[in-house]
């Protein structure tokens, strides 16, 4: 099969819409359940290079949770702790510790549970079964893997009343070297970036600091393959395997850099005991408790005292978690890593970074102002690495 067709393109008044292989050649996917639409491709084919570069880089299961041509979050398959097990909301999840492959995904969209509302997931590997009861559970628009399992297979045909949107693509295919897209009418082509991403790309230290332990060079490297994938301007925060904040689609870096840091540092509070104890009512469903736990570490004052909050959620009113104590809890943590799609012109994206923890940072290097960016992460003795590959996406 050389050609699919779509309900509709990008909105329902984009029709006709199809994926279809110019050379004639057969799709590299097939469509196993569902019937996935024009954004779900694209969030699928970016999602699964993502993944399977991260598979390549690192030699661990990948996985990826993808909006909106963008990820929420991507991770290797490490185990997680009892309270990031508990942030997630998979501590009651059996068999995930014999799944790095769902450890993973619980990780993936785990990291921002508010932006993966009705995500794509991509795996890196064979879906199992623990993988499949994860994603059954999740408000979720479909998965891209290489194969399922039986058992996988069967729990994911009957989420969404039988119409969740299941794709197999052949982990083989190779894509042609160029290129092509149309905008306005206009054809435009480039060769595709296959730039690769491993370890060599961390070799050049410029600041004084110049260690860079393995733990940094494993989240150096899932924060440089995130943004290989995320709309520029982007900026990733990555701890523990994990992209913990992505900040995509920004004019400005330091507006990146923000946004990434803010959901960086929500990712981190959601650990915190308080928030990990919160009394909510058994009737509040899972996306209900992603909403009033972003409002009770992020909302002020007038939001979560607005009449009504707490009794709609929560069995009694919990103590506040007070700035004072946010402050103290992320102060905790002091070896986040940070990655750039482009250079930082200015180091007050340093500035902003070492507030969310950030020991380590890549970028490509090239500012005419670098020796101040080098100089601020030198005033924190942060260790950063000049990649000379710059990643933009769009």
């Amino acid at each position: 099969m050389n050609e699919l067709e779509l309900k509709y393109g990008c909105n329902p008044n984009q029709k006709p819409a199809r994926i279809f292989m110019r050379d004639g050649g057969d799709l590299p996917i097939q469509v196993l359940n569902g019937k996935p639409g024009y954004i779900n491709f694209l969030d699928a084919f970016n999602a699964w290079q993502l993944v399977k570069e991260l598979k390549e880089a690192l030699g661990l299961p990948a996985a990826a949770s993808f909006k909106h041509v963008s990820p929420t979050s991507a991770a290797v398959g490490l185990p997680l702790g009892d309270s990031l097990k508990r942030a997630c909301f998979v501590d009651d999840v059996e068999g995930l510790d014999d799944s790095p492959l769902a450890c993973a995904y619980a990780r993936a969209r785990g990291t921002d549970r508010l932006c993966s509302f009705g995500d794509w997931a991509a795996l890196s590997d064979v879906c199992d079964e623990t993988t499949a009861r994860l994603l059954q559970r999740e408000v979720s628009d479909g998965v891209i893997a290489p194969g399922y399992t039986d058992q996988a297979l069967a729990i994911l045909k009957t989420k969404r009343k039988g119409g969740y949107n299941i794709v197999q693509i052949d982990p083989s295919y190779v894509p042609a070297q160029q290129e092509t897209k149309d905008v306005f009418g206009v054809t435009f082509q480039q060769g595709r970036n296959d730039a690769r991403i491993d370890m060599s790309l961390l070799d050049n230290v410029v600041t004084c600091n110049k260690n860079l332990p393995d733990s940094a060079r494993r989240d150096l490297i899932v924060a440089l393959i995130t943004l290989k994938y995320t709309q520029s301007n982007s900026v990733c925060y990555a701890f523990d395997g994990q992209a913990i904040g992505v900040g995509a689609g920004q004019q400005s870096r330091i507006h990146c850099t923000r946004l990434a840091g803010t959901k960086a540092d929500t990712w981190f509070l959601r650990q915190h005991p308080k928030a990990l104890n919160l009394p909510f009512l058994p009737s509040l469903g899972r996306p209900e408790r992603d909403n009033v736990i972003d409002s009770y570490i992020n909302g002020n004052e007038e939001d979560v005292c607005a009449e009504g909050f707490w009794e709609k959620h929560f069995i009694w009113r919990p103590d506040p978690l007070n700035e004072r104590e946010k402050r103290a809890w992320l102060d905790q943590t002091n070896d986040v890593s940070l990655a750039s799609d482009a250079f930082f012109p200015f180091p007050d994206n340093i500035e902003r970074a070492r507030r969310s923890g950030v020991r380590y940072v890549a970028q490509p290097g090239g500012s005419i102002r670098d020796d101040l960016v080098i100089a601020k992460c030198d005033d924190y003795d942060m260790a950063m690495v000049f990649t000379g590959l710059r990643l933009f996406h769009h």
